[in-house]
């Protein structure tokens, strides 16, 4: 029992630290056998940017109003709107802001993700495809600064980064997962694009899968294809943090089983004999991330039969105390959720919480395809 805590414990820790760790220790060696040709100022190739859209008309016209004003010439960008059979404002909205660089399509009936940027990529023209979310505010130099990167040819895809405003829990683990595509950048590939904003070579975008992560999708597929997926920290937006804890959880229960969809339609990315380090990356960064809450469980569980140890029941009295105060910052009207050590210890658990429901209904067979916007 003793063993199976510590082994379980381990596990805990790899997945958020020792994996982190072990990037930095490698890096430096890794870097030297990747090829970095003199980056191009201004290269500009022609760019479509696709934006899926449903409900969105509180948010539509300040979304277009960003894109709009983004530094990058308009004769080179087509910004391409898909509606997924919105029911609120959203088309009549976009209407009266419509002139070029726009494009609106409106599907009649909602059919998910998947089937909106599908639509929109087969009516695309530029050589670089970048897919945004609604929600998101690009800085100006956002775009220019996502699309140089394609002028390395072993690039097939790029990452935005999202930062989230305001200290949430959500916010701090986004600062964290940041990190370590910066880490991953630097090692090899990041296994993961931002979904609110990452650019694909049009040459390697293929149609997306129902039910399946899209920016996981493009980052499995690129890699795939014998090109390397990265982040660049200066292709960045804002966006606010997810409005409460239940819809923090909906969603995060939702991207999980997308993710799970699209890493499974690919399992041979996860042979470490024919990837290396990208396989590395993808056991260590997802498939061990998304093993944490059953090591949480089994160190919970052993550490309950090793009781007669003072040690082992300072052990147990922590995690206690972390799940406590976990709880305790989900209560809206306790001083607990303001404090940092709340958020921290509410994020960590809600997130590991929704992996287990995520894992259940994955394997109940459940796939999401329909999305409903968080609202932020």
């Amino acid at each position: 029992m003793e063993l199976l805590f510590w082994i379980s414990l381990s596990g805990v820790f790899y997945a958020y630290l020792g994996y982190p760790l072990l990037l930095l220790a490698l890096t430096r060696r890794a870097e030297a056998t990747i090829a970095k040709p003199a980056a191009e100022r201004g290269y500009a190739p022609t760019v479509s940017l696709i934006i899926p859209v449903y409900n969105g008309g509180d948010v539509i016209q300040q979304k277009i109003a960003n894109c709009l004003a983004l530094d990058y010439p308009h004769d080179r960008l087509e910004v391409i709107i898909v509606s997924d059979g919105s029911t609120d404002a959203t088309a009549a909205l976009v209407n009266q802001e419509l002139r070029p660089p726009l494009r609106f399509y409106e599907l009649p009936v909602r059919g998910g993700k998947a089937k909106a940027l599908n639509h929109g990529l087969a009516r695309a023209s530029g050589e670089v495809i970048v897919f945004s979310d609604v929600a998101i505010r690009l800085d100006r130099a956002a775009l220019q600064n996502i699309v140089e990167k394609f002028y390395d040819p072993t690039i097939g895809c790029v990452s935005g980064e999202d930062r989230i405003a305001g200290a949430s829990g959500e916010g701090l683990y986004g600062r964290y997962e940041l990190f370590l595509r910066h880490l991953e950048s630097r090692f090899f590939s990041i296994v993961g694009a931002s979904g609110s904003f990452y650019a694909q070579r049009r040459s390697l975008c293929e149609p997306f899968r129902e039910g399946a992560a899209p920016d996981f999708l493009s980052v499995l597929h690129t890699v795939e294809q014998g090109f390397r997926a990265i982040s660049e920290p200066s292709a960045f937006g804002t966006m606010t943090a997810v409005r409460g804890t239940a819809d923090e959880f909906n969603r995060k229960v939702r991207t999980l089983i997308r993710g799970m969809t699209a890493l499974f339609s690919k399992p041979g990315l996860l042979s470490l004999r024919r990837y290396g380090r990208f396989a590395l990356s993808l056991l260590s960064h997802k498939l061990m991330r998304w093993l944490v809450p059953f090591f949480l469980l089994l160190a919970l569980g052993s550490n309950l039969a090793l009781l007669d140890s003072p040690f082992y029941r300072l052990l147990l009295a922590l995690q206690v105390v972390f799940y406590l105060l976990a709880a305790g910052a989900a209560v809206s009207y306790l001083p607990l959720g303001r404090t940092t050590a709340g958020k921290i210890a509410l994020y960590f658990t809600t997130v590991n919480l929704a992996i287990l429901v995520a894992w259940f209904k994955y394997l109940r067979g459940t796939r999401q395809e329909l999305w409903s916007p968080s609202r932020r």
